[in-house]
């Protein structure tokens, strides 16, 4: 440091910030804390020289904060100025991190130290520490220093206060020295202090508040996401609003952080809040819990942006050989409640840009290709196709008007933004976009359409749906490699092919549209669509392939489309006056009917209604998708 003025060379020399800071711990004269807090944020903010690597400094500030956040304090606006001005000084010269952290060389730790200085600094430290939070097992954690009664813990503590501007500024503080770029910053945080177990800790404080009996998992699953900075506006002692603040604040943090401080974070939140806890109650047999916990999660994982946060919840719910398989099987489960929030967590996976969520939960499984009948030529394959394509056109139940040629598809298109294709290769096997399109929208019975009854368009209302979704899965997948044409069939038997547990449960849920609620309906089409605008030649071939050679025992997603117009020309048999019976089916859940009636096979009229409106979607996403 260069030469110092006169008052400041007094000021260091006669420790007057220490006599101020005694005076202040004292409270002598009444109020007189508060005058110091004042004084040392003016002296911190306004001097121009760095001055906290001094022992005469750094030594009075460290007893200073052991004098902030203490319970019952009237001076919490004075405290978080000043923790805040510590936090900036800090971030200006990130060595002067570890004077204030109270962090010792470790060498000296193991022994006993009776000097004076030592004395000093353990008289700072008012409060005893906090016991380890929950899942705490770091068997290196009583040899860390007992800094967290210092300048970490204050400002955990002045985040939870009822003052907006008070807590804001201790959010900005933790987020000061979170974000310390220099080397050695982000490793001291993660080693030498209880940084993350004192996040998470706070999180699952947050997290144990919630009434769980008492929550509506519906709407938990709509939740709003509000940046963490919106709540200072107006507090709320809402307390899943709080605890969502707080998570986003984590995530925050994460992407702000250095790397190695980010993966701490990221792990101490999946084991101090989702092993400990959220586990549990998720393998729990009570109905409640699980959809509860189910539907928080769900929104954990939509709010999610860090990648260290991701890759821990990534791991957390598909690597794991206890939650993992159960998860997926919910998908299928007897409560229509229960699966309709596994297909919500699966659904908001789906759109995070992670690459391991589509590998762990469908690319490995189609990789092998075993799917396809081992006697298939490629060439023969292409002409069986067309071959089907003309008993569409001879079947009854379909009608030519809705048959397109490719030039009708591809020249006068309707009316949308420009399309593009995401297909880099062209696809083996598979037909020309006029042949793919038709065979979706012939897959629905002409005597069961109701889309023309009421004036509905048809595939291409969706053309622009499914151009704004091919576009986001392309975008989200961008950088993960994926490879430009399909990998060569293995040679093993088709009868050894499992689709894996997630397109199993999609599949058997899908052949069931026709006994299952509505909204359940919704989200089981909506993941599929999902997956199918996918750019991966596998998912390609395997989702919107009309034409592919199935080996015996194994299923497509067009096959099980068939299969289920095959039940569905039985079923329809019972239903009297069934064009009727569908234009107020479409009527009521357009909510245009002016009375309320209880219609008759509405549960099969309303499937039926989503059966129609899927495979125009699919169409759709077909159109888009192929050259």
């Amino acid at each position: 440091m260069g030469e110092t003025g006169a008052c400041l060379e007094y000021l260091l020399q006669h420790k007057l910030l220490e006599t101020l800071c005694t005076l202040g711990k004292a409270q002598y004269p009444p109020g007189m804390v508060q005058q110091v807090l004042l004084f040392f944020s003016k002296f911190l903010s306004q001097i121009q020289k760095p001055l906290l690597q001094l022992v005469n400094v750094y030594r009075p500030v460290q007893k200073l904060i052991g004098l902030c956040a203490l319970p019952g304090s009237q001076t919490e606006v004075e405290e978080a100025q000043f923790l805040l001005v510590v936090c900036s000084r800090v971030k200006q010269d990130p060595p002067t991190l570890r004077n204030l952290l109270q962090i010792v060389d470790k060498s000296s730790a193991r022994a006993p130290v009776f000097d004076q200085s030592h004395s000093d600094a353990q008289s700072s430290n008012h409060r005893t520490e906090p016991p380890p939070p929950p899942g705490q097992s770091d068997s290196s954690t009583s040899s860390r220093v007992q800094s967290e009664s210092g300048l970490l813990w204050a400002l955990l503590q002045l985040t939870s206060s009822a003052r907006g501007p008070v807590a804001l500024k201790a959010f900005e503080g933790l987020l000061l020295l979170s974000a310390l770029q220099a080397e050695p910053s982000g490793e001291i945080l993660c080693d030498e202090t209880l940084l993350g177990e004192l996040l998470a800790g706070r999180l699952l404080q947050l997290y144990s508040l919630l009434p769980m009996e008492d929550l509506d998992p519906g709407e938990v699953q709509s939740w709003p996401h509000k940046p963490w900075s919106s709540q200072f506006s107006c507090w709320s002692s809402d307390h899943m609003t709080n605890f969502f603040s707080w998570l986003d604040f984590l995530d925050h943090l994460m992407e702000e952080a250095p790397q190695v401080l980010a993966l701490k974070l990221a792990h101490c939140v999946q084991q101090i809040w989702m092993l400990d806890v959220l586990q549990p109650q998720l393998l729990h047999t009570c109905e409640q819990v699980v959809l509860v916990s189910t539907s928080i999660l769900c929104v954990a994982v939509r709010f999610v942006r860090s990648r260290s946060l991701l890759d821990q919840l990534v791991h957390f719910l598909l690597r794991s050989n206890t939650l993992s398989p159960l998860l997926l099987q919910r998908c299928d489960h007897i409560s229509d409640q229960v699966s309709f929030a596994s297909l919500s967590l699966v659904d908001e996976l789906l759109q995070k840009p992670h690459k391991d969520i589509l590998d762990l939960l469908v690319l490995r499984f189609l990789q092998s290709r075993s799917y396809l009948s081992p006697q298939e030529d490629r060439w023969t394959e292409s002409n069986e196709a067309h071959e089907d394509s003309n008993g569409l056109e001879e079947d009854p139940f379909f009608s030519e008007s809705l048959l397109f040629s490719e030039s009708e598809l591809l020249l006068s298109p309707p009316p949308t933004p420009p399309l593009c294709s995401f297909s880099s290769a062209p696809l083996s096997g598979l037909g020309s976009a006029a042949d793919v399109v038709n065979s979706f929208l012939c897959l629905v019975p002409v005597q069961v359409r109701s889309a023309q009854l009421f004036q509905e368009g048809g595939y291409e209302s969706y053309v622009h749906d499914a151009h704004t979704q091919v576009t986001e899965c392309r975008s989200v997948s961008l950088s993960w490699d994926w490879p430009l044409s399909l990998p060569a069939p293995s040679s093993g038997e088709g009868g050894d092919f499992f689709e894996g547990p997630l397109l199993k449960v999609l599949f058997d849920r899908l052949g069931r549209v026709l006994e299952q609620p509505y909204e359940l309906n919704l989200k089981l089409t909506a993941v599929l669509s999902r997956l199918s605008s996918f750019s991966h030649p596998l998912l390609h071939e395997y989702l919107l392939n009309p034409y592919v050679h199935l080996s015996p025992c194994c299923r497509s997603l067009f096959s099980v489309l068939i299969r289920l117009m095959g039940e569905l020309m039985q079923r329809i048999q019972h239903v009297p006056d069934l064009t009727a019976g569908l234009l107020n089916t479409r009527r009521d859940l357009l909510a245009l009917n002016t009375t309320t009636t209880r219609l008759e096979h509405g549960t099969l009229l309303r499937g039926l209604v989503v059966l129609e409106e899927f495979c125009k979607e699919l169409a759709a996403i077909a159109f888009v998708k192929l050259p």
